[in-house]
């Protein structure tokens, strides 16, 4: 399906160099002189390669039909993410280096949205946040107050993260997956 460039958005999947790529942004550019451009990062989902590629306005682009189907995480090897969708019970792969480090954040059983294309897994949509349960951390020193303290704790999928120093084994926090970043107690 072809559409003008000036009518991209964020999130929308257009066809580059015979491969399938995600607007993560799109800006109108109307300079002084000549056409209008819409400028925007894409991002390959086969290789997660991003770059910058400025459209001519009324340039005519190829935009994919991606469906995103909520599946659940079962489990990870050396190369592969394994998900199932819930309603017809198929599993699917996707490689580890599509997802990215946000992948050292997914629990088994998790629900998230792959996007499909003809039925053949592309990309996974990291969810906002996750709750995960500490294993390992270290005991606050008494007096170690200077503000916005913070220590190591080791989580139940095998990550490290920097934590407040109150945070202790057994409590369930939540991390953006996307940063790495503590966000908050449960």
């Amino acid at each position: 399906m072809k559409t003008n460039a000036g009518n991209l958005k964020k999130g929308e999947f257009v066809m580059y160099q015979g491969e399938i790529w995600q607007v993560q942004k799109a800006d109108f550019y109307s300079p002084g002189k000549g056409s209008a451009l819409m400028k925007t990062r894409i991002k390959n989902l086969l290789s997660g390669k991003n770059i910058e590629y400025a459209y001519k306005s009324n340039e005519q682009v190829e935009t994919v039909d991606v469906e995103s189907v909520e599946m659940q995480y079962l489990y990870q090897d050396n190369e592969n993410l394994y998900y199932m969708n819930e309603r017809n019970y198929n599993q699917y792969s996707v490689p580890k280096e599509v997802v990215g480090d946000t992948a050292k954040f997914f629990k088994e059983g998790m629900k998230m949205f792959v996007f499909l294309h003809d039925d053949k897994p592309l990309s996974v949509k990291s969810p906002l946040s996750v709750q995960l349960k500490v294993m390992e951390a270290e005991e606050a020193a008494k007096g170690d107050t200077v503000s916005g303290a913070k220590k190591p704790v080791k989580l139940e999928t095998g990550v490290t993260v920097l934590v407040p120093i109150f945070i202790k084994v057994g409590e369930t926090i939540t991390v953006n997956p996307e940063t790495g970043e503590y966000t908050g107690r449960v």
